[in-house]
């Protein structure tokens, strides 16, 4: 009860701190429902049924893609600028449970970015908000929240040791978009790309909520993505460990 007391505190504190942050409402609000627009007139020549709402989907999980790498970066920083990381670390409970709750509530956030998307291209293009599976959309929805949660924490654990690590989320953001089929399809990308996708949670995320919207079998997408939810769970933890010693070693934790 500790553990879940501890992780909801931090997840709500993050969660208010965020609606106070510019940055995190142009990331989450009004950064996706640019993207949705420049698509939906890019993709609007397209006669195929369902042709908006895929643009729509996507669209929404760039923003959320943005608003988890940015903020999971951006938290530790924060921290540290306002003198918060040093204490955290100190404190009994450890340090896992301090991120990970940030890292959920970021990604969390994001989901603003996937709901304005779709009341933008219902209410400015018409789209009908029409699903397949619509339970089965309720549920990829959450499982792709949360494992691009866990990647914030995975990718958050490296923050800790590099002063500088956060300005990788600037290399990261339309690298990820492209080799994980959030607009582009797959199909039209090299061979190689393919395998580098699957090892993301974004793929498998935007697979699901697609297949549970336009119609196919999201279960498995769903399955991969928790799986892989599991697995940055378990780096992070390791990595974090890792890290953190070597920060404590260094001396490098309150470096700015």
């Amino acid at each position: 009860m500790r553990i879940l007391r501890l992780m909801l505190t931090g997840w709500v504190f993050t969660m208010k701190t965020n609606l106070r942050s510019g940055f995190m409402i142009l990331t989450a609000v009004i950064q996706p429902v640019i993207f949705a627009s420049i698509a939906f007139f890019m993709f609007q020549a397209g006669q195929r049924s369902g042709t908006l709402l895929y643009a729509a989907i996507g669209a929404g999980l760039m923003g959320i893609w943005s608003t988890t790498l940015f903020s999971s970066g951006g938290s530790l920083q924060w921290w540290r600028w306002q003198g918060f990381l040093e204490p955290l670390v100190a404190s009994p409970a450890p340090f896992a449970l301090v991120l990970l709750p940030a890292t959920l509530a970021n990604a969390t956030y994001g989901m603003y970015a996937l709901g304005m998307t779709l009341a933008w291209g219902k209410l400015a293009f018409g789209i009908p908000l029409t699903f397949a599976h619509p339970w089965l959309f309720a549920v990829a929805v959450p499982a792709t929240i949360l494992s691009l949660g866990l990647l914030g924490f995975f990718l958050a654990s490296s923050f800790v040791l590099y002063r500088h690590a956060n300005a990788l989320s600037n290399m990261l953001e339309y690298p990820v978009w492209l080799v994980t089929g959030v607009l582009v399809p797959l199909s039209l990308l090299p061979g190689w790309v393919r395998p580098i996708g699957w090892l993301l949670a974004p793929t498998w995320g935007v697979r699901a909520i697609r297949d549970s919207a336009l119609g196919g079998d999201p279960l498995p997408a769903i399955g991969m993505t928790l799986g892989l939810g599991a697995v940055y769970l378990a780096l992070g933890a390791i990595f974090l460990t890792y890290f953190m010693r070597l920060a404590r070693e260094r001396a490098t934790l309150s470096l700015t």
